[in-house]
């Protein structure tokens, strides 16, 4: 072997690694929120968890981010360690299909369809598809384009790995190294190493699919080491899980019990019926399908010994982490989700959803009190406003972070989304506190109302939670056509405010009302009148960001004065006049 040969090797490894990386990240980028959605659909179900992160695993090729994702959750408290067992089992299954793949280069025959299915025949075929595609406008069509040159890469770079190595076959040095790998304990040790240095169980089988194109690995060295492959890959989810609560800490450990378990369970059976049957292929030289065959037999194997003992495994993490006497705290926002940009994005909205609820719940709470007061009630409303503020510290850290990562248009506008909204709901929240302040005024100087007062401003309160309950349905839904109702109901809401100060002073010249209601109700008209104007910014941020597109004014501008879109204009006024209707005055509901 030449020093031609080991700079080949080298540039053949740099490929295979950076190919099988741009596709990853492009096969998750395509994935999108469906990941998210997903690892959503929680069970308590091993078998459904399985298949769940069989899936998900399948999906981004890497039993690695599965497993760092599901640390994730966990320290997020969106997923329990039982559930989580079974995901973890699966994406062990799930990342046996890259092998498979890789395997495509080991295939030997003269007839057209096996010609066809080598990597040396179809993958400049697919890149050239791909480059196409990359140059097209669409970003879909450039996210397959990216899946194919990233595939074309990983080949390309397999093939230029086993070319540079097939001299070894001739070295004696390097056939004695593979002998020595036959000893269980040295192969398994090897295999880890490898597998924890590139952290990617995928990419270690590649490379070993690749090296056994020197005929001089037999399947007595090669099973060694695709155990310890198996084992090494444990390495990300433990390196993440530092920092991160105990179940998430947990999680982690299961990943690698289920491992060393499985392999000492595989090797003991193996090298035991070895004993007494004498397997003639295990002096074999190993096939790239054979590698792939050893590495899902041993997987699929493993999990259906252990699947069914996923509450011992739980038991031995918890026993290796024991419960403490400090309280266990979960983050908001894990910002190892990062990683995968596309889950962090549903994550985020998830979270900002929540945060949105809490505020229109603390709204309606402090409605309450300006009719009865409850002084723990008003506690509740205090602390849910300190709750929500440190929701929006945490959500705008996160996102600055997230918008630096690379993903799709979708999950960039959900991002400029949530950065225009947050700020909204917190001002909602804050305006709790207000309205909360204004109900123990009303309480300690006893204020009364009078019966027309009292009429006018329960239709008022009524079209409020009305819009409040639009805006946070029409955010949590994403839904664009119930966040285009939002607006036409706030200039309701803006003439029903005008409408009550108007009586007001018209009452207040006839001596019929107090100056302290006055002030009082002042405030009040303030407090609902800039929550809906929240609620605005909201749906308009909504409607403008998924259109590729931030003029508020212009927007609101046009809509109002009728210079947008005819449809717009129609539907805009037929609101109007129907949200009118809804909510008259009890003078005006006689008057009709």
């Amino acid at each position: 072997m030449t020093v031609f040969d080991l700079f080949s090797l080298f540039g053949g490894l740099a490929l295979f690694l950076f190919g099988m990386d741009i596709m990853g990240k492009a096969l998750e980028k395509q994935a999108g929120g469906r990941l998210q959605k997903l690892l959503a659909r929680l069970t308590d179900n091993p078998l459904k968890g399985f298949a769940l992160g069989f899936v998900v695993t399948a999906i981004i090729q890497s039993s690695s981010a599965t497993t760092v994702m599901v640390v994730g959750f966990v320290n997020s408290g969106i997923m329990e360690l039982h559930q989580a067992i079974g995901i973890i089992m699966g994406s062990n299954v799930g990342t046996t299909v890259t092998s498979w793949i890789l395997s495509l280069a080991g295939l030997e025959g003269e007839s057209f369809f096996i010609q066809l299915l080598k990597p040396t025949s179809f993958s400049p075929l697919l890149a050239f598809i791909g480059i196409i595609l990359y140059m097209c406008k669409s970003e879909r069509k450039q996210g397959v384009g990216t899946i194919f040159i990233g595939f074309s890469i990983l080949m390309t770079g397999m093939s230029a790995m086993s070319s540079a190595v097939s001299p070894l076959q001739d070295e004696p040095w390097f056939t004695q190294i593979f002998l020595r790998f036959s000893n269980p304990i040295l192969g398994v040790l090897v295999g880890a190493v490898l597998t924890a240095i590139i952290q990617s169980s995928s990419a270690s089988v590649g490379i070993l699919q690749a090296l056994s194109a020197t005929g001089v690995i037999s399947f007595g060295s090669a099973i060694p080491i695709i155990m310890g492959q198996n084992i090494g890959t444990c390495v990300t989810a433990l390196i993440s899980s530092v920092g991160a609560n105990k179940n998430a800490r947990r999680a982690a450990m299961v990943h690698l019990y289920f491992n060393i378990i499985g392999v000492i369970i595989f090797l003991t059976g193996f090298y035991s019926l070895n004993a007494v049957f004498h397997f003639s292929f295990v002096n074999e030289v190993i096939e790239p399908w054979s590698i792939a065959v050893v590495h899902s037999v041993f997987n699929l194997t493993t999990t259906l010994i252990l699947l069914p003992f996923a509450n011992f495994l739980e038991k031995l993490a918890i026993l290796t982490i024991p419960e403490g006497h400090s309280e266990e705290k979960f983050e908001l926002l894990d910002e190892r989700l990062l990683n995968t940009p596309a889950v962090a994005v549903e994550r985020a909205r998830a979270t900002t959803s929540d945060m949105a609820e809490l505020a229109r719940t603390s709204v309606l709470q402090a409605m309450s009190l300006t009719h009865t007061w409850d002084e723990a009630l008003a506690r509740k409303v205090s602390e849910q406003e300190k709750q929500i503020d440190k929701y929006e510290d945490a959500l705008g850290t996160y996102l600055v972070k997230l918008s630096s990562r690379e993903m799709s248009h979708e999950d960039s506008q959900k991002v400029n989304t949530l950065l225009h909204t947050i700020s909204d709901f917190e001002r909602i929240s804050d305006h709790s506190i207000s309205l909360a302040a204004s109900a123990r005024e009303i309480h300690e100087k006893e204020i009364s109302f009078s019966k027309d007062a009292q009429e006018e401003l329960q239709v008022l309160e009524d079209a409020v939670q009305d819009l409040l309950n639009r805006t946070t349905d029409a955010f949590r839904r994403g839904d664009l056509h119930l966040a285009g109702k939002v607006e036409p109901m706030k200039s309701v809401v803006n003439e029903l405010v005008r409408a009550i100060k108007a009586r007001h002073i018209a009452r207040l010249q006839a001596g019929s009302c107090s100056i302290a209601y006055g002030f009082v109700l002042d405030d009040l008209l303030t407090d609902y009148a800039r929550i809906c104007d929240h609620c605005s910014n909201v749906a308009v941020a909504q409607i403008e960001v998924a259109q590729d597109s931030f003029d508020t004014h212009a927007y609101l501008n046009d809509l109002r004065h009728g210079d947008s879109s005819a449809e717009e204009s129609q539907a805009f006024r037929r609101r109007l006049d129907r949200y009118r209707a809804r909510y008259p005055f009890p003078a005006e509901m006689e008057e009709k």
